[in-house]
């Protein structure tokens, strides 16, 4: 009854992250007005600070997966963890490769060094290093561990890439507060927005079960074949 009220959460959680995706691309293209300033390229915000988001999430889970592991020393927090991190990777790369998009027609160029960009561009490279380092390890235990660590630590780079545009003089748009080059947003743009974060962070979970579900099967997978090794002995 269990597997079967899973299976059921789990296609719940796909057709309301479909729907919600649905509504976000409607409202974008269709129900969200063009902005004065930019013009239509501005609908691309729609996608990017969604994915950005979902990335700090992402991020922030493996934070608090890390600091459980290491208070509790339990697989399920070390999964999290690693599933978090794999599921954030993509949400950031999307923010940055919409990023770029905006920026050719608005700036004249794909990418700049001006600080959110140069933090965003580090924070990519930590968390494939987290990966990378991650499977260089043989020993699953330790492994484990200093990827705790090391998700903690580099959790630094969500509040400074948050903050970046705040701290510094910068060019980047801050939608929130008007900074940097800011845009004329209506309030049908900051509900379009709002829809999008919904919709996007919902996806984030429906990828994230489906990932933790992946690597329970890889632990079950990996236990049958000991016993199966056990037997012949």
């Amino acid at each position: 009854m269990m597997r079967k009220s899973r299976d059921i959460l789990g296609l719940a959680l796909i057709a309301a992250s479909a729907d919600l995706i649905l509504v976000a691309l409607l409202m974008a293209f269709r129900y969200a007005p063009r902005e004065a300033t930019m013009g239509e390229v501005q609908r691309i915000f729609y996608f990017h600070v969604p994915s950005a988001w979902v990335g700090f999430l992402a991020f922030f889970v493996t934070f608090l997966a890390g600091i459980a592991y290491l208070a509790r020393g339990e697989r399920r927090w070390d999964i999290l963890a690693l599933s978090s991190v794999e599921v954030g990777l993509t949400f950031i790369t999307m923010a940055v490769v919409t990023g770029s998009l905006w920026a050719r027609p608005t700036w004249g160029t794909y990418w700049t060094w001006e600080p959110r960009l140069t933090i965003s561009a580090i924070q990519l490279l930590v968390y494939i290093a987290y990966l990378m380092l991650r499977s260089a390890s043989d020993n699953p235990a330790s492994g484990a561990r200093f990827a705790a660590v090391y998700g903690i630590v580099a959790f630094v780079t969500v509040p400074l890439s948050w903050f970046a545009i705040r701290w510094w003089r910068t060019i980047h748009p801050d939608i929130l507060t008007g900074g940097g080059q800011g845009m004329a947003t209506t309030p049908r743009m900051v509900q379009t927005l709002m829809v999008s974060l919904l919709a996007f962070t919902a996806l984030y979970v429906v990828l994230l079960r489906q990932r933790i579900r992946l690597e329970k099967a890889a632990d079950a997978l990996v236990s049958l074949r000991q016993r199966a090794e056990s037997a012949r002995k």
